[in-house]
């Protein structure tokens, strides 16, 4: 049984530890936060308990693994510090919202032999996970375009956008490393617009709350994805495959599938799922299930470090082409 330490007590730490402790074969150790009631309330909630301090948890030899759900701005030490003590880590994406800071822990990770996960849990979404498949078995023949919808119910409020580093960092992240996973292939240009519809103060952070990014793969493959910060009628998640033999299709999901006719509308439909922690709430508790297994099998993770800094150099490219209107050739290995 793996003995997990987990750092961050908020929103998705919670969901974290509820998986950890849901699992037949983990066990959630202990938990540290700068909030320490925050680690007190879930340490004592799942059997765990808090610590004070990141020396003290990777000290614990029952401490197996180390899962990394804190602010972003605490991920690139806290994944030095667990590599070089041997813990295989499990990091909420992104590594850093500075690439030059992805690449210093790159350096500092290189030669630990670390085993470190990113959390882009879209991957495991099972609708997704099937497209992806479909893809890969060739049962649209040759991907032409991928279209990828990802619109969150309601924009943060702004003291979370203030700090959030942007939407491209922020939220099309998740949508980069989908793209890469589905097509099986490497944007190599980007083509990145935006507008501001929804939150006027974003002017002042050079942020965008609605953006459009168009990528092309070095086989000529079409990526579109487009974001919104609020959609009214909920959490709007699809994702659309086109081949020379077809297309292949994940749809939102619902409550229920039930559909209704009357005599005052026809096809009514449940609601959309409200929020991302209700719609890849499996999602979450299967990409757990696949970090278990690398570790206890000593397998390569299912989502590297370098898929983490290939998403964010993706980002990066995003945010200044929208800023500047050109389109961005990518070299992966240009960032060192």
């Amino acid at each position: 049984m793996i003995g997990f330490a987990l750092f961050g007590a908020g929103r998705i730490g919670a969901v974290h530890a509820a998986n950890i402790a849901a699992s037949t074969r983990a066990r959630l150790v202990s938990v540290h936060d700068v909030n320490d009631a925050a680690a007190r309330q879930i340490a004592a909630r799942h059997g765990a308990r808090p610590a004070a301090s990141a020396a003290e948890v990777l000290a614990d030899r029952s401490v197996d693994a180390v899962l990394i759900a804190a602010s972003t701005d605490t991920h690139v030490e806290l994944i030095i510090a667990a590599a070089r003590a041997g813990k295989p880590v499990f990091c909420e994406k992104p590594i850093d919202l500075d690439i030059a800071r992805v690449e210093q822990c790159r350096r500092q990770i290189a030669n630990t032999g670390a085993t470190v996960q990113i959390g882009f849990n879209r991957r495991f979404d099972p609708g997704h996970a099937a497209v992806a498949a479909a893809v890969k078995a060739g049962e649209i023949g040759d991907l032409e375009q991928l279209i990828i919808t990802s619109r969150d119910p309601d924009i943060a409020p702004f003291d979370y956008l203030r700090t959030s580093g942007g939407i491209f960092r922020d939220m099309t992240i998740h949508d980069f490393d989908l793209a890469r996973f589905v097509s099986g292939e490497e944007p190599v240009e980007v083509l990145a617009t935006g507008a501001i519809r929804i939150e006027p103060r974003l002017a002042g952070l050079d942020d965008l709350d609605s953006a459009m990014v168009v990528m092309r793969t070095a086989k000529g493959t079409l990526i579109h994805i487009n974001n919104s910060r609020r959609a009214v009628y909920g959490y709007d998640q699809r994702l659309e495959a086109f081949g020379s033999k077809g297309m292949i299709t994940s749809e939102n999901v619902r409550a229920n599938s039930v559909r209704r006719s009357t005599r005052e509308a026809t096809d009514q439909a449940a609601p959309l799922l409200h929020f991302f922690i209700d719609r890849y709430f499996e999602a979450y508790r299967r990409e757990l299930d696949d970090f278990i297994e690398t570790v206890q099998s000593g397998g390569e993770p299912a989502v590297s470090f370098e898929d983490g800094r290939r998403a964010q150099i993706l980002a990066e490219a995003a945010r200044n082409s929208a800023m500047t209107g050109q389109a961005v050739k990518i070299n992966y290995d240009a960032v060192l």
